[in-house]
């Protein structure tokens, strides 16, 4: 008996145990440990996300060229939609029940506790109605957001656009979420994780019907959005703006470089677009269009653009030939019409007086003169192969043929093809100078991007050196110091050389035979360089190209111009490339005449 009662009291003990400790862990549950008092009251709170500012856009002279509007959405979580009126709902969001439904099919496919957006980019006066309302439509809440402003509506293929992120990138970069915009090309898209800021959170008390009550705990577990960086652009707006103008109904491209610093002064690429379309509501309507136009304004030709150099590779032929003592300054050739070569063939010039030497040559682009100092260097050497990889190495010191790292995140190489790309046409003994004799005057399979030839005229300016072109000059108040930017590359041609390829250039402008010699400048010494480019595309007009830089001494401002199916490169290129430097130098145009030319022209519709 005894045993049965001592039994009875430690059963009775265990149980009075065990609810002390239910009651002990209660009481720390319910008043100690603030986790589960946040825990408790999920259920009336909303976690509202504050989202930064983007980092605002200037061009060099501090004009602002990208700033941000206040942007509403309208999100809903699927599983708290209860009893409302979607037929009222629809009609303040101007769609139908219908479009309705299918975002709501799409929000809970997305996730039925999770919120999504259902409405973006909701105008002020439309979300003005909704939110006096929204009380009504439980399981919908409003969020403020900012979406992009271009108040000079210029510089689009430069700054770029924002796009909505997708799942992909969702699950890449936890960073975002459901209709979160981000950065698709141009500084956009390679200054995304400086630009995008630190998003903040908020916790709010909510009641049934979805509506703010005040903060939850006073606040203390929110924190605040860190606005992203403000960038500086090199680019000057007004140059920028000018160059659009007078390459408005034309395509092609205008990359004008400092070459002091390899700051990009202007990046154009035409036609371009108002960049102001890719903003609001209509976006994707708007973007769909620009994506089947077909002059293709989203594309980037200054940086994708390929294209044949023409007549303005002869500058670079012509440096190596002197670096390599197969030609001197005063060496003179004949030109007959052309140049003899191969069996019974002849690359063929236009009439001019004879003979002539290398800056004459330079100034009236004599094709024969560049043929024969090609020939003449191959010579010098045991076999083609040998003499190829020499030229090779030379003109990739130019950055032909290679990416040029710059801070943009695309981009085309070009080709300078190497010599297996011959040896798989034709074999590797059978194959020569003349085989490959188009190369001396910028034709054949050689292909350079526009901001490839404007870097090569910003070598030729500095005597035989670049910096890396690039197109942001400030992050902050912190000037780019990266060393990818402000290290010299030097080519491969003593800066000896130079001297007489640009004054052949000044003749380009000056002579009486030059090429260019329309489009000088009084009191303004450019050094320049006329192209055109055959077009092996149907019976269109061949391009025309210009390079040049000014003044000679010195020099502020390296250019290339690229008009496509613009005939000679005396007639559109060297004309808006020297209205360009005169716009940047001067800020004026005197000859107002042949700026209402280029205004004019039309070879969109006319070639």
């Amino acid at each position: 008996m005894k045993i049965h009662n001592n039994r009875k009291f430690i059963v009775k003990g265990i149980f009075i145990f065990i609810a002390l400790v239910f009651l002990c862990k209660l009481f720390y549950i319910q008043v100690i440990n603030d986790k589960y008092k946040f825990s408790a009251k999920n259920n009336v709170l909303r976690y509202d996300v504050k989202y930064p500012g983007r980092g605002l856009l200037y061009d060099r002279n501090n004009q602002l060229l990208a700033y941000n509007e206040a942007s509403y959405d309208l999100m809903v979580v699927p599983r708290e939609v209860e009893d409302i009126d979607s037929v009222l709902l629809s009609g303040l969001l101007n769609i139908t029940i219908k479009e309705y439904d299918k975002r709501m099919k799409k929000a809970k496919k997305y996730s039925k506790y999770k919120e999504s957006v259902f409405a973006k980019k909701i105008d002020a006066e439309t979300f003005a109605k909704l939110q006096e309302m929204l009380y009504q439509f439980h399981g919908f809440f409003e969020r403020t957001r900012s979406s992009r402003a271009y108040p000079l509506n210029t510089a689009s293929n430069v700054m770029g656009y924002l796009g909505e992120v997708n799942n992909k990138i969702i699950k890449k970069d936890n960073y975002y979420t459901s209709g979160d915009l981000i950065g698709v090309s141009g500084v956009e898209v390679a200054y995304e994780k400086l630009l995008r800021g630190e998003k903040g959170m908020e916790l709010v008390l909510v009641d049934v019907h979805n509506s703010k009550k005040g903060k939850f705990n006073e606040g203390r577990y929110d924190t605040n959005s860190v606005s992203g960086a403000n960038i500086t652009t090199t680019i000057d707006a007004d140059l920028q703006k000018y160059g659009e103008q007078l390459m408005q109904n034309k395509i092609g491209s205008i990359v004008a470089i400092e070459p002091s610093s390899g700051e990009i002064l202007s990046l154009i690429s035409s036609p371009t677009y108002n960049p102001n379309v890719l903003t609001g509501r209509k976006r994707t309507e708007k973007f769909k269009a620009l994506l089947e136009d077909g002059n293709k304004p989203l594309f980037n030709r200054a940086l994708l653009g390929q294209y044949a150099p023409g007549s303005t590779f002869k500058l670079i032929n012509g440096l190596i030939a002197l670096q390599e003592k197969t030609l001197k300054v005063y060496d003179n050739y004949n030109c007959i019409g052309g140049y003899k070569y191969g069996n019974n063939k002849i690359m063929l010039c236009h009439e001019h007086s004879n003979p002539i030497n290398l800056k004459k040559a330079v100034a009236i682009s004599c094709n024969a003169y560049f043929c024969n100092a090609y020939q003449s260097f191959f010579d010098k050497y045991q076999n083609t192969e040998i003499a190829y990889n020499t030229w090779y190495n030379h003109v990739a010191s130019f950055g032909v043929g290679q990416w040029m790292n710059n801070d943009f995140t695309s981009g085309k190489k070009g080709l300078l093809p190497k010599t297996d790309f011959y040896d798989n046409i034709y074999g590797r003994t059978h194959w020569n100078a003349s085989t490959v004799l188009s190369l001396s005057i910028g034709q054949g399979e050689l292909l350079l991007t526009p901001i490839q030839m404007a870097n090569i005229t910003a070598i030729i300016a500095n005597r035989g050196y670049y910096f890396t072109p690039h197109i942001v000059k400030k992050i902050g108040t912190e000037f780019i110091g990266d060393e990818q930017f402000t290290k010299k590359k030097y080519t491969t041609i003593d800066p000896i050389h130079f001297k007489s390829i640009i004054d052949g250039m000044q003749m380009v402008l000056e002579d009486e035979d030059g090429t260019a010699k329309n489009s000088r400048v009084n009191d303004l010494i450019i050094c320049g360089k006329t192209g055109t480019a055959q077009n092996t595309s149907g019976n269109k007009e061949d391009h025309s190209i210009f390079i040049a830089f000014a003044p000679k001494d010195n020099p502020k401002i390296a250019i290339a111009v690229y008009v496509e199916n613009g005939g000679f490169g005396s007639t559109w290129a060297a004309p808006i490339a020297t209205l360009m430097i005169e716009k940047y130098l001067r800020n004026e145009i005197i000859n107002k005449h042949l700026e209402e030319f280029i205004f004019n022209g039309n070879l969109i519709l006319t070639k």
